[in-house]
C-alpha cells in the first residue's frame, strides 16, 4: 500500500528520496511527501495527488539536507488531503508509516491531556508526537523510539528522522514489509527492493519486532528485546531497467505482452520438457497423506484459485475448499492434521492471507502444513510458509494484476498435475498429454496477443457503458469474475460476474439494450449449455460479445452482436489463454475512457493492512 524510503549519506537526499518514490508508485497513493534535516530544523514537502505535485513544490523550494524520509500515502485515516500527507513531524522528530496504529485515538487522547495540540486526521501523527513526548524527559532518539514502540498497537512500518541529530535514521517493523539497503558513505531504507533499485542492490528484510539504526556509515539492527542481530544481506535482482515501461504506453499492457514470457519461465522451472515430469523436490512434507485442500487467497489470486479449485478435484480427485482471506478465521474454521493450506499473494504480503498463514500453522485444533504461491521470495509469506511455490512473472508495476496472475495460474496447474500423479489419479500417460498441453500455452497465448487490435475496436462500442455483465461455466465463470474485476479496477465501470446457469435466478432482470454482456465459452463440455444462456441474454436485448474458438462462434450463429475468435485448445489450459483478452479489453476500454490505467483511484498494489 504506502510507499517508504529513507535516506542517510552524505549527498543532497531529497532528489535520491524523489527517484525512489517514483518506483513506488505502481503500489497505489493518493499524496506524497519528503521531510530533510538541514541546520538542526526539520524541513517537510508535502502535496495531494500524485508525485508530480511535489516535484513541483520541490522545484519551487527545494529541500537542503543529506538525511530525509519520504512517502506515498494510501489513506485510512482521513481524507487524503495534504494537512494528512506524511511525513508527519513535530519540531524534533518526522514520521513516515505504513500500516495502522490500532490504540491511536487512546494515545491521542493521553497527548492532548499533557498539552500536545494535534494538526491531522492520521492515526500516524500519535507517533512523532510521542516520541517528542520521550525527547523531552531527556531520553535518547534509540531511547525514546524503542519506548514508543512499546506503546503502540497495531501494524507499523515506520522511519524516524531527529532535528538534533542530522545523520541518524530509524526504522522499526511490526507487520508491513521494510528492508535496509547498503551503499558506500551512504545507507538506505525502503519499503520494498524495488524502493531501492535506483540506489542499491544490497538489502536486508527486517523481521517482525526489529529496529534499526541507520547512519552513513553503518546499519545496525535490533531484535524486539534490543539485542543487536544480523539479517541475512541479499542481493536484489530489480534494477531501474526491469521497471521501465520500455516502448509501451502503459506498464499494465507492458505486462500484458510479457505473460507468454513468464508464463513459459514459470512453467521451465517446475517441468523437465525432456521426460515430461514434474519433480516439486522443494516441498518438505509427504503430499500423499494430504486428505484435503484449502485454497486462501483475496482479489485476483482468489479466482486464481477458483480455477486451481477445478483443476485439483477435477485431475487430482481431492476436495478443496477456496475462501477469501479477510473472512477465513471469522467463521471459526475445522482443522485438520491431514488437511494442506495453500495460500495465494502476488506480494507475499498481504495481510489477511499472511494472518491465514499464521493461524493455520498455529491453531491448537490442529495446525497443518501451508504452502505458499509468492512473486517475491523474500517476502514474509515466502520465508513462514512452510513451502513455498514462486511464481515467475518478475516485478509487476500496473496495480491491476497481469502476469502475477497468468504465473499463478501456471504455477497451480504444475502443482496439480504433481499432486494428481503422487495420488494415483491419474498414469503415465495422461500426466504426458497435460504437460504437452502447459508447454504449448505460452505459444497460443503469443496467438492471442495478435487479438489485440480486435479488442480494441470492440473497446470502442463499449467504453459508454454504465453496466457490464460477464458470465462462463466452469473455470470459465472464474475467468469471468476476474474480467469483471478488471474492467471495474481500471474502467471505473459497473461489472459483474455470475455462473452462466445463474443468469435465471435473478440477474437476468439487470439486462437490457444496454447492458454488454460478456460472454466466456470455450468449445468444451459446457459449451451447449452456455450458449443457451447467452440466447436467453439476448432474448431480453442484451449486446452478446462472445469470447470463444472458430467451433463455437460457428454454433453460436448470429446471436452474439460481436465475437472475439481464440485459438482452440485443452480446456486444461483455457483459463490460461481466456485471461488474456479480458484483460486486454478492459485495457483498452479504460484508456478510451481516460482512466489512470496503471494506478487506478481508491487502489493500491500491496494491501499490508486488513
Amino acid at each position: 500500500m504506502c510507499g517508504i524510503i529513507g535516506i542517510s549519506g552524505y549527498k543532497e537526499a531529497a532528489p535520491l528520496i524523489l527517484g525512489g518514490l517514483k518506483h513506488l508508485e505502481y503500489r497505489g497513493y493518493d499524496s506524497a511527501g519528503i521531510a530533510t534535516i538541514s541546520g538542526g530544523s526539520i524541513h517537510r514537502a508535502r502535496a495531494e495527488g500524485k508525485l508530480v505535485n511535489l516535484e513541483q513544490q520541490l522545484q519551487k523550494a527545494p529541500l537542503a539536507g543529506t538525511i530525509g524520509i519520504g512517502h506515498t500515502r494510501w489513506a485510512t485515516h482521513g481524507f487524503p488531503n495534504e494537512t494528512n500527507a506524511h511525513p508527519h513531524s513535530t519540531d524534533k522528530v518526522a514520521v513516515v508509516h505504513n500500516g495502522i496504529i490500532e490504540n491511536f485515538r487512546q494515545l491521542r487522547e493521553e497527548l492532548t491531556q499533557k498539552g500536545y495540540k494535534f494538526l491531522s486526521q492520521t492515526d500516524t501523527e500519535v507517533v512523532p508526537v510521542l516520541v517528542t513526548d520521550y525527547l523531552k524527559d531527556g531520553l535518547s532518539p534509540q531511547e525514546a523510539v524503542a519506548k514508543a514502540l512499546k506503546k503502540l498497537h497495531g501494524a507499523y512500518a515506520l522511519a524516524f528522522v531527529f532535528a538534533d541529530y542530522p545523520q541518524l535514521l530509524i526504522a522499526a517493523r511490526q507487520g508491513p514489509p521494510l528492508a535496509v539497503g547498503y551503499g558506500k558513505g551512504e545507507n538506505f531504507l525502503g519499503s520494498d527492493a524495488i524502493a531501492l533499485s535506483n540506489l542499491t542492490t544490497q538489502i536486508s528484510y527486517l523481521e517482525d519486532g526489529d529496529w534499526a539504526e541507520l547512519t552513513p556509515e553503518q546499519i545496525i539492527i535490533h531484535d524486539e528485546t534490543g539485542i543487536v542481530v544480523k539479517r541475512t544481506v541479499t542481493q536484489s535482482g530489480y534494477n531501474g531497467a526491469s521497471v521501465g515501461k520500455g516502448n509501451y504506453r502503459h506498464f499494465m499492457q507492458k505486462e500484458i505482452h510479457e505473460q507468454p514470457g513468464v508464463v513459459a519461465e514459470t512453467i521451465k522451472m517446475y517441468c523437465s520438457p525432456v521426460d515430461l515430469t514434474i519433480p516439486m523436490a522443494d516441498i518438505p512434507f509427504d503430499l500423499k497423506v494430504v486428505e484435503r485442500i484449502q485454497l486462501i487467497a483475496c482479489g485476483t489470486s482468489y479466482y486464481a484459485a477458483q480455477v486451481a479449485k477445478y483443476w485439483l478435484e477435477g485431475i487430482a480427485r481431492i476436495p478443496v475448499d477456496v475462501d477469501i482471506a479477510s473472512e477465513y478465521r471469522y467463521r471459526n474454521p475445522i482443522l485438520n492434521s491431514k488437511s494442506l493450506t495453500i495460500v495465494i499473494s502476488q506480494s507475499g504480503e498481504t495481510a489477511d492471507t499472511l494472518a491465514v498463514l499464521r493461524f493455520t500453522k498455529n491453531a491448537a485444533q490442529g495446525a497443518h502444513p501451508v504452502i505458499a504461491v509468492v512473486n517475491v521470495p523474500e517476502s514474509t509469506i515466502a520465508r513462514e510458509a512452510n513451502a513455498v511455490l514462486y511464481t515467475y512473472a518478475g516485478p509487476e508495476i500496473g496495480v491491476a494484476s497481469t502476469k502475477a496472475f497468468t504465473t499463478q495460474l501456471a504455477t497451480l496447474a504444475c502443482f496439480t498435475i504433481a499432486l494428481a500423479e503422487k495420488r494415483g489419479a491419474i498414469n503415465v500417460e495422461r500426466r504426458k498429454s497435460l504437460l504437452k498441453q502447459l508447454l504449448g500455452a505460452p505459444l497460443q497465448m503469443v496467438e492471442v496477443l495478435h487479438l489485440e487490435e480486435r479488442l480494441q475496436a470492440l473497446a470502442h462500442n463499449l467504453f459508454h457503458a454504465r453496466d457490464m455483465l460477464y458470465i462462463g461455466r466452469g473455470t470459465s465463470f472464474a475467468m469471468a469474475m476476474e474480467g469483471a474485476l478488471k474492467m471495474k479496477e481500471i474502467s471505473y465501470i459497473h461489472a459483474e460476474a455470475y455462473a452462466a446457469g445463474e443468469l435465471k435466478h435473478g440477474p437476468i432482470a439487470l439486462i437490457d439494450e444496454q447492458v454488454p454482456v460478456i460472454v466466456l465459452a470455450p468449445s468444451d463440455a459446457l459449451f451447449d449449455k452456455t450458449t443457451s444462456n447467452l440466447q436467453e441474454a439476448a432474448a431480453r436485448g442484451g449486446k452478446i460479445v462472445l469470447i470463444s474458438d472458430k467451433q463455437g462462434i460457428q454454433q453460436a450463429g448470429d446471436t452474439p452482436t460481436a465475437t472475439v475468435e481464440m485459438p482452440a485448445c485443452d480446456p486444461f489450459i483455457s483459463p490460461l489463454l481466456y485471461a488474456l483478452p479480458v484483460q486486454i479489453l478492459a485495457y483498452h476500454v479504460a484508456v478510451l475512457k481516460g482512466t489512470d490505467v496503471d494506478q487506478p483511484r481508491n487502489l493500491a498494489k500491496s494491501v499490508t493492512v486488513e
